[in-house]
């Protein structure tokens, strides 16, 4: 599974490692991904998504239609 989250398009990002004598090395922050299954009443059916805790709360407060109907003008296919 790839982090990434279908609903913010959230990815992870690269910083450094700083100790404390300063010395920087590379590392990455990764978001929080979770497979959440959702049933969608208009079409019958359940989707499975790769969504950020950040996604979830995006779905609770404008539902899920509208979030998917969303993704599909976005060009990805639900």
């Amino acid at each position: 599974m790839a982090r990434y989250c279908q609903v913010t398009g959230k990815k992870p990002m690269a910083g450094n490692h700083v100790s404390h004598a300063d010395n920087r090395t590379k590392r990455r922050f990764l978001p929080n991904i979770q497979r959440k299954r959702y049933f969608l009443p208009d079409e019958n059916r359940w989707i499975t998504l790769s969504e950020s805790t950040r996604g979830m709360r995006i779905i609770d407060k404008k539902g899920l239609a509208r979030v998917v109907a969303d993704m599909r003008a976005d060009g990805q296919k639900v």
